[in-house]
């Protein structure tokens, strides 16, 4: 079973002819005419098969839930007690081994209270056939004779949505004719208040293409986006699946409707004779198309996943054209639904008949909520800083399940103590919020993972956090923690020599009127308002802390410097303030962009490299620069490090790519392409590095300054990136706010 896909739905024809005769029907209009030798009704034995296989294959996958939908034709036609059976057989099947979801599809003309309350029996779903008012409805769905069933449809819809049985209300499909007014199918289709609306388009090929009046040949797009429209414009009223699947996948997520998006298929339908077939709307491209010469008496469902229609199917982008593959709106339309790709010359090698349509709905879309979520936002410092703080919580929390009681006594003691500081409501945040306290939970959460964490490591970190932040909150609180090697690391504040070189042991820590206590045994110690033998505190400037102690702070590519001494701090301090004052003199806006939110730097041991700071594998707020860099140097590092730890950052809140390594790209200044994560983040870094370049000129000392990349390339790179297919909505605005900076840099 390696490398086939499970099948999580299927399709079940339990009646295969119909009591409307809608013009538009891929089952009994179009190229396949299967159905007329079929059995009207799906006979027991076939149910009894089908529920059979299922179960089996759930069984043999492990799948927590299968989707049964009942189709037809008309599936009501099969009548209640043929449903009851299927219900039945596939509840007592599916038993102890997967959840079942039961729907059913119809036009909604049989439906009354003997069909209901045998839906109400089994809840199953139901989802109604309307193409919207009566004029929109009356186009296509009507009986032989030419009558409406648009009264018929809106009686059985106020059934439905009646108190015994609105919980089964699923939804309106809703198939795409662009004479019809967009507005006022929307607004009929949410008149009737369902919970979610399916916009379909009409089942065609290149063989067979849809109607366009006029010849327009973005028609299609045109009436979608003036439902859209309308549909924002009304506040969402109600969910439509295709609306959603676009917001989705503009924003990175996955596609919520088999006609966009390229998630593979999981579904596999069920003929009234025991057939087994692909997808449905094949039938739309040629007689046979979706047969696969299977049947659920002698084939298991593994069978038809092996099948090469459905292995097609399950290939993503590779699936796709060369045409799709190339295109920047791929990974939402996804090529457009397979069968309307199909041209007899070669097969379904082709983009959708509906191309046009769908690279105007993916762009007017995307144009109309670009704004909706903009880089600035996200990017503010205030905004970064909670969504960061939440993620930092939810890390520790999970540690804390995953150890699931194995810290033992010092993580559960310290455990307590962080519960209380929480409760006391001061001093928690300020050592959650260190950069390196993200570094910490991120290495032993990777021991974990990989069945190997120092328990005692990590429950004297935990306990010298609980410390830390019992006191800066000057709080009466038991501050316990166990040292090594006769001293401990209390993050945010300094390291505590405590005993003798090579000892182990545990002292209490507590606030006291001036500084802090330690008693270890008997003796009892003040630290905390000086440095000493005893106590090295974390120093710092203008509110920036120099972490030069933090065991954590070894994050970087390159290794931190050992404890500075206090004449190479005064020097390094002296160095950082004027490289701040030549950003905020030649480039005032990165400046403040660069200070905001930067809260610890960490001197790093070896020459400068090209000016570069470094964002390691840290929370937010850590730089790591070259302790001998110049003053020019310094600041392009500072610079360019905080626009590296600010796209991290960024990704860490926000969606702004998708599929990232599915295409790689030419980079100017690199030997191979890249994938779209790391030419955004050059990008990223060379448009602040040519704007202070530009803005400061020449090193008037004489010193070097290395050779930046050319604002051209950085152009061209630009221009990669906006048809980039990897890029949601967020992440072609940022492209957008790159390309404005570049603009005022280069003039």
């Amino acid at each position: 079973m390696t490398g086939l896909i499970a099948f999580r739905e299927i399709v079940l024809k339990v009646h295969s002819r119909c009591d409307l005769a809608c013009d538009h029907c891929y089952v009994y209009e179009h190229a396949d005419q299967s159905w007329r030798a079929r059995p009207k009704v799906i006979s027991a034995e076939a149910v009894a098969q089908t529920a059979f296989r299922l179960a089996e294959h759930a069984k043999d996958h492990a799948l927590p839930s299968v989707t049964v939908i009942l189709h037809g034709g008309e599936p009501l036609l099969a009548g209640p007690a043929r449903l009851r059976l299927v219900c039945a057989e596939f509840t007592r099947a599916l038993d102890g081994i997967a959840a079942l979801d039961l729907r059913i599809h119809t036009n909604g003309l049989q439906l009354g209270t003997r069909y209901l309350d045998l839906f109400a029996e089994y809840d199953v779903k139901v989802g109604v056939s309307l193409d919207g008012d009566r004029v929109a409805n009356d186009r296509h769905r009507r009986f032989a004779d030419g009558r409406t069933s648009h009264p018929l449809v809106l009686e059985a819809l106020g059934l439905l949505r009646s108190a015994p049985y609105r919980h089964l209300y699923q939804g309106l499909l809703c198939t795409v004719d662009v004479e019809n007014d967009p507005v006022a199918v929307l607004d009929a289709l949410t008149a009737l208040e369902p919970p979610r609306i399916d916009f379909l388009l009409p089942h065609a090929t290149w063989e067979a293409p849809p109607p366009r009046p006029a010849g327009v040949p973005d028609a299609y797009a045109r009436w979608l986006l003036r439902a859209f429209d309308h549909w924002e414009a009304g506040g969402r009223p109600v969910p439509v699946r295709l609306f959603g699947s676009l917001l989705s996948t503009l924003r990175g997520g996955p596609s919520l409707t088999e006609s966009l998006g390229l998630a593979p298929t999981d579904l596999v339908v069920v003929e009234t004779d025991g057939s087994l077939e692909q997808v449905d709307s094949l039938k739309s491209a040629y007689e046979g198309a979706a047969a696969t010469g299977f049947d659920v008496f002698g084939h298991s469902f593994d069978q038809v996943a092996a099948h090469p229609g459905v292995r097609a199917r399950q290939l993503g982008l590779a699936g796709v054209s060369a045409q799709c593959r190339a295109c920047p709106v791929v990974r939402s339309c996804g090529g457009g639904l397979y069968t309307h790709r199909y041209r007899a010359a070669n097969g379904f090698d082709n983009p959708s008949v509906y191309c046009a349509d769908l690279r105007e709905l993916v762009d007017g879309v995307a144009g109309r909520t670009a704004g909706s979520e903009t880089v600035a936002a996200l990017a503010e410092p205030a905004e970064l800083t909670a969504a960061q703080q939440d993620l930092t919580r939810m890390l520790l929390a999970r540690l804390h399940d995953d150890l699931a009681g194995a810290g033992g006594e010092d993580w559960e003691r310290a455990w307590e103590t962080l519960s209380a500081v929480e409760r006391a409501g001061r001093g928690l945040d300020a050592v959650l919020d260190h950069p390196y306290t993200r570094t910490w939970l991120l290495a032993v959460l990777e021991e974990v993972r990989q069945g190997r964490p120092d328990v005692a490591a990590a429950a004297r970190r935990l306990a010298a956090l609980a410390a830390a932040a019992v006191l800066r909150g000057r709080l009466d609180l038991p501050a316990a923690v166990p040292y090594r090697d006769g001293e401990v690391y209390l993050p945010t504040l300094g390291l505590l020599r405590i005993g003798a070189p090579g000892t182990d042991g545990r002292a209490l820590l507590r606030t006291a009127d001036r500084g802090h206590l330690v008693r270890d045994g008997r003796s009892e110690h003040r630290f905390g308002t000086a440095a000493g033998p005893r106590w090295q505190p974390v120093r710092g400037w203008d509110g920036v802390a120099l972490e030069d102690l933090d065991p954590y702070r070894h994050c970087f590519s390159r290794p931190p410097r050992l404890r500075l001494g206090a004449a190479e701090a005064a020097d390094w301090q002296g160095r950082l303030t004027a490289a701040w004052q030549l950003l905020h003199r030649t480039v005032p806006g990165l400046a403040r962009q660069a200070a905001a939110g930067l809260t610890t730097v960490t001197p790093l041991a070896g020459g400068p490299r090209a000016g570069r700071g470094e964002a390691g594998r840290h929370g937010p707020g850590a730089l790591g620069l070259p302790y001998s860099g110049g003053v020019r140097e310094t600041a392009l590092a500072l610079l360019t490090g905080r626009r590296r730890a600010r796209l991290r950052a960024l990704t860490e809140v926000a969606d702004l790519y998708a599929l990232d390594g599915e295409w790689l790209h030419p980079a100017p200044w690199r030997e191979r392409p890249v994938p779209v994560s790391r030419l955004l983040a050059d990008v990223h870094e060379h448009v602040a590095a040519a704007a202070f370049r530009r803005a400061a000129g020449p090193d008037p000392a004489g010193g070097a300054d290395p050779a930046g990349t050319p604002a051209g390339q950085v152009e061209a790179a630009l221009d990669l990136l906006e048809g980039a297919a990897e890029l949601t909505t967020t992440g072609r605005a940022l492209v957008g706010e790159l390309r404005g900076e570049l603009k005022g840099a280069v003039g």
